[in-house]
């Protein structure tokens, strides 16, 4: 039996996956908004029964076991470690949160309740040509290690009319929280490598526009270029950018010794020597994606769609008492996945503000609040 969901966040991404939602037999049961009047108003355009601004208030539900969590990420890791300490599933947007620690939180709480499905909505990972691309790589496509990887997204402004968080870098808006989590994410899934060091420049070039002026700026990076050394020796290279209005742009190059593959949108192609090959074509739309393709790109949502088809599957009766609920979301990002994300990110900005190459440093244990307090306790017990 499929269970009933409740979703944190009325944005435009809620209104896409929803009707997937419901295509595939899921339930929406409640709805949270920032404001009773943002909940009231995304509950009957989307035909949701309940709606509340009280976050206990979906969570205690009884008809919800599945939470999304889609809204501000200053609000992630809050509702995440409630959601699953109280026996929830959990699927989080992008970033885990808006700092190491808070991510750490919902590392944590993920590993104290293994039973329950808790992934970070890293959607690429699903997209058929990356995962086509992933089977190649492993198969031995490249003929030998990948060197070199190449990743240009370029895309058009990710604000809105009015100020919200996209517009302020603090509380995770911008191109590299947004877009270059999904991007670091990639790179790690694909390669199998993590980043030792990076460099990076990251830059907001548009600070007001016609709707955001006067008071407030924009303070959210819409443009960034880093360079990222991978464990295994590989070379990264990627730019993102909000300069491009329209459809999305985005290509994906992976270069070894016997050839190269690059996603080019949704499309594989794949050179050895000098002939280039095309391995998967993007024949098959994502559902009603017309209307939404301007603030959402398309290749998010057909991965988007994926994670709803593996989320159904894990749900469905399994003959065989073994069988683990999680199998079938074994290939989305977990909260590991979304803490190193963080710890990139973390170091791409301290490069750019620095001006030099940074190493990457995932964290382990919370910092300490008060470490002159501590020091003090540890030298009282030393002397005792």
């Amino acid at each position: 039996m499929l269970p009933g969901i409740g979703v944190f966040g009325t944005g435009s991404v809620v209104k896409v996956f929803i009707p997937f939602l419901r295509e595939k037999g899921f339930k929406i049961e409640a709805i949270w908004g920032r404001t009773i009047a943002e909940a009231s108003d995304a509950a009957l355009e989307l035909g949701i029964p309940f709606h509340t601004s009280r976050i206990d208030d979906v969570l205690l539900r009884r008809d919800v076991d599945l939470i999304f969590i889609m809204c501000s990420p200053s609000l992630h890791a809050q509702i995440a470690v409630k959601a699953l300490g109280i026996g929830k599933h959990v699927v989080c947007d992008k970033p885990a949160g808006l700092s190491q620690s808070e991510a750490l939180k919902m590392v944590k709480a993920a590993q104290y309740y293994p039973s329950l499905i808790s992934i970070v909505n890293h959607s690429l990972r699903f997209l058929p040509a990356f995962t086509k691309m992933k089977k190649e790589l492993e198969e031995g496509y490249l003929s030998g290690p990948i060197s070199v990887v190449d990743i240009r997204v370029q895309m058009g402004s990710l604000l809105k009319d009015g100020y919200d968080w996209l517009c302020d870098e603090t509380m995770g808006g911008g191109i590299l929280s947004v877009v270059g989590s999904h991007v670091i994410d990639l790179i790690s899934y694909l390669t199998h490598q993590k980043a030792i060091r990076v460099h990076a420049v990251v830059r907001t070039f548009t600070t007001t526009t016609k709707h955001i002026k006067g008071i407030r700026h924009i303070t959210a990076p819409d443009f960034c270029s880093f360079q990222m050394e991978l464990s295994g020796g590989t070379m990264v290279t990627a730019t993102l950018s909000n300069h491009l209005p329209g459809q999305l742009c985005q290509e994906v190059l992976i270069c070894g010794p016997g050839g190269h593959l690059v996603v080019k949108g949704g499309d594989l192609y794949g050179c050895k020597g000098h002939q280039e090959e095309v391995l998967y074509l993007d024949e098959v739309n994502a559902q009603d994606t017309s209307s939404v393709a301007d603030f959402i790109p398309r290749p998010y949502i057909k991965g988007l769609q994926k994670i709803i088809d593996a989320l159904r599957e894990a749900f469905q009766p399994v003959e065989d008492k073994r069988g683990w609920i999680n199998e079938p979301v074994s290939r989305a990002a977990t909260f590991d996945d979304g803490l190193y994300v963080q710890a990139v990110i973390d170091a791409l900005k301290i490069s750019s503000k620095k001006r030099e190459w940074t190493r990457v440093i995932v964290m382990t244990e919370e910092p300490d609040p008060n470490p002159l307090l501590s020091a003090a306790v540890r030298a009282t017990a030393i002397s005792i």
